[in-house]
């Protein structure tokens, strides 16, 4: 690995020190301390990397709900998930209204027939 200069301002101090005197430059050089890397560090390097792009997977693997989302939730479905959404709600709203509705006017017949009865 190529030592690069750390600090490569020539209007810094040390820099207008090294441009001045190469014997103080190179002195300098010399007294950098690079510390020495943990035994195996590149390889947990690229242990890490390597996880990190896997996919995480869960231990009982991918469900069918997980599936079934991954699924939904792609741009190209999506605008066709929500349609399916908003045509489900409505057709549950109208049925849900006309048993309403239809409750409304058995209670209607029975006030009209026996209008002491619910009473």
């Amino acid at each position: 690995m190529k030592q690069e200069d750390i600090n490569p301002d020539p209007g810094s101090a040390k820099g207008r020190a090294e441009a001045s005197d190469p014997q103080l430059g190179a002195l300098l050089r010399e007294s950098r301390v690079s510390p020495a890397l943990p035994p195996r560090f590149r390889e947990g390097v690229w242990r890490r990397i390597e996880e990190a792009d896997a996919p995480a997977s869960a231990a009982g693997g991918i469900t069918w709900l997980e599936a079934l989302v991954a699924l939904v939730l792609r741009p190209r479905f999506a605008v066709v998930t929500a349609a399916v959404l908003v045509v489900a709600g409505s057709l549950l709203g109208v049925r849900e209204g006309g048993q309403i509705a239809h409750q409304d006017a058995q209670a209607r017949y029975l006030a009209a027939v026996a209008p002491h009865s619910l009473r």
